[in-house]
């Protein structure tokens, strides 16, 4: 078996020079938060997203948060369907409707193949429901390379 590139120092920094938006579509509105959730957040600074697939958006005020460590403190936003995929990246402006909910911090597998957890860092925790999000609202992450 290969050896995981990141992480390991195999790397001399990450390897991404250009790319594409993500984006996709609320297709279910969120209204929870968790002072313990123990999310765990992989070891890779980008995940592969399909047009088709359903994933899960939250956010954390945990100013630590990155790959490899654990976070407790998550509100949640939405799910969302892929319309148009391709390579999310650590530190990608997350987008949903005109509102900038922050920038993310890593990735949680905890469901997957059912759904992947994107988590991004934000200045609050304020969850779906309290952002006013609309199903039907845009999802994009936005490449800062």
């Amino acid at each position: 078996m290969s050896r995981e590139p990141h992480g390991t120092g195999i790397l001399d920094k990450y390897p991404y020079a250009a790319k594409s938006d993500v984006v996709g579509k609320v297709v279910c509105i969120l209204d929870a938060r968790s002072e313990e959730r123990g999310m765990d957040l992989v070891v890779h600074p980008s995940r592969a997203l399909r047009q088709g697939e359903i994933h899960e958006l939250a956010v954390t005020d945990d100013p630590n948060a990155e790959p490899e460590q654990t976070v407790d403190k998550v509100a949640y936003l939405a799910f969302f369907s892929v319309d148009q995929g391709g390579l999310v990246l650590v530190g990608d402006k997350v987008m949903v409707g005109q509102i900038e909910v922050g920038e993310v911090a890593g990735f949680d597998v905890t469901h997957f193949p059912n759904h992947m957890n994107i988590l991004a860092r934000a200045e609050g925790r304020k969850t779906g429901s309290e952002l006013g999000l609309c199903l039907g609202d845009s999802v994009t992450f936005c490449s800062t390379l």
